[in-house]
């Protein structure tokens, strides 16, 4: 009799063996799998803030002096002996003019004054004869009215020679254009030569000393702009950096064709760079306060796709080390300080990812690496 013994097939016990390897392999994949899923981030709490508005400027750097010199009297130019970019200093003699006929006018102008001088003289040493003659009754009391009447005449004679002199000396000296105030010649428009008349431009002078930023600015900010705002500069030259200005003064009147008025921005002496030019460009951000409240991230927590969604990574509350995090599509206002307004799909208080969003996935796990925000 034989006995009938079960055997397994030959292979089956190595393939029983490797499942439960496999089973075993797996559970540790899954809980290693837990442990990588956990992202380690930073968020933040979305504030209720003030809102600011930063209004981004174009405008140009302008000299507090600049000038046209013109002559005041009509001549030839005789003398011009400075050039474009020449340093000028108060005073000193820019342009000259033929004085020739200014020069005989007042030469014959003080001639005239000495010839009533002269007059004068005698008429009062004649008048002091007869005052002295008259005290002893030796010469007619109207004789002596007379010489009084000629001494006046002859007094005030020489009064007018004397004033005809004064207007030829001021006619001559006019017939120089002097240095106004310090700066640098930056305009020459005529030459040795050309005849020019009263009022026609001649020299321009420019003063860099101190120097302003002019903007023009929506006529809509108007109101809300005072002494206190703030304004940061930035110049071509310096394209890194950024300067502090201080609103100086804003004209009351707006521009009819783009509606806008002019703001001047006055640089502020300890912190202006040097090299700066008038007519050199200047960007500014000026700041104001938008007098109302609104939920505001860092713009790190942003995350901005191509067809225009704009979202956020938001923590779900957890208690514990570790947490979740969901996407959410939001709408953005203003942008301040390196700030976003939210103006809708977030509230004040909740938790968003500012750091370590790039490569989530919708209900990642996630350990908060700076648990108290900002």
């Amino acid at each position: 009799m034989h006995l009938l013994t079960r055997t397994r097939p030959r292979g089956l016990i190595p393939f029983i063996a490797f499942v439960h390897i496999l089973i075993g392999y797996g559970a540790s994949l899954s809980y290693a799998q837990q442990s990588i899923d956990a992202v380690r981030i930073e968020a933040e709490e979305a504030l209720k803030s003030k809102l600011i508005n930063d209004i981004p400027l174009t405008g140009s750097l302008t000299a507090a002096r600049i000038a046209t010199l013109s002559a005041e009297v009509s001549g030839l130019i005789s003398g011009l002996n400075v050039d474009i970019g020449d340093q000028l200093n108060a005073g000193d003699t820019l342009l000259e003019l033929d004085d020739e006929l200014a020069e005989i006018a007042l030469q014959r102008a003080r001639a005239s004054a000495s010839s009533a001088r002269e007059r004068l003289q005698n008429s009062e040493r004649r008048l002091a004869e007869a005052q002295r003659l008259g005290a002893s009754n030796s010469i007619a009391a109207s004789e002596i009215r007379s010489r009084q009447s000629q001494a006046q005449v002859d007094k005030a004679a020489l009064a007018v020679t004397q004033a005809e002199v004064s207007q030829r000396e001021a006619e001559l000296r006019r017939h120089r254009v002097t240095v106004p105030f310090s700066g640098t010649l930056s305009r020459k428009l005529v030459e040795i030569g050309e005849w020019v008349d009263p009022g026609t431009g001649l020299l321009e002078i420019i003063s860099a000393e101190t120097l302003y930023a002019d903007f023009q600015v929506s006529q809509g900010f108007y109101p809300r702009i005072d002494d206190d705002n703030k304004v940061s500069l930035r110049f071509d030259v310096y394209p890194n950096q950024t300067f502090p200005g201080q609103v100086m003064n804003k004209v009351p009147q707006s521009n009819d064709g783009s509606r806008t008025f002019l703001l001047r921005v006055a640089l502020i002496e300890e912190h202006t760079p040097p090299m700066l030019i008038a007519g050199m460009s200047v960007n500014a951000t000026l700041r104001l306060a938008s007098g109302a409240q609104g939920v505001t991230v860092s713009r790190d927590a942003l995350m901005r796709y191509p067809d225009g969604r704009v979202t956020v990574w938001i923590v779900s509350p957890d208690d514990g080390a570790e947490a979740t995090v969901t996407e959410h599509q939001v709408e953005i206002g203003l942008s301040f300080d390196g700030q976003i307004e939210i103006t809708s799909g977030l509230d004040a208080g909740q938790q968003v990812v500012t750091r370590g969003n790039e490569s989530l996935r919708e209900n990642q796990r996630v350990t908060i690496i700076n648990p108290l925000g900002r």
